[in-house]
């Protein structure tokens, strides 16, 4: 990729994390940007959007996995 578009895919991911945060999504730069490299594979946005949200609801409502440490006696 040329600097230029590099500059301009930066920007573009950058903007796109400011609405994120804007709207609350709870999502971080990273996984942004996969699910923007997903939707320009041809990945319908809105059933990704209901991947995501589904899984945030799975991951508040889980209970939390317990801290299972071995430990020798």
């Amino acid at each position: 990729m040329n600097p230029e578009a590099t500059k301009t895919a930066r920007e573009s991911l950058d903007l796109a994390f400011h609405m994120s945060n804007i709207l609350d999504t709870g999502l971080d730069r990273h996984t942004l940007s996969v699910l923007i490299a997903l939707c320009d594979l041809g990945l319908n946005p809105e059933a990704l959007a209901a991947v995501v949200k589904e899984l945030q609801r799975e991951r508040l409502f889980s209970p939390a996995t317990p801290n299972i440490s071995s430990s020798s006696t």
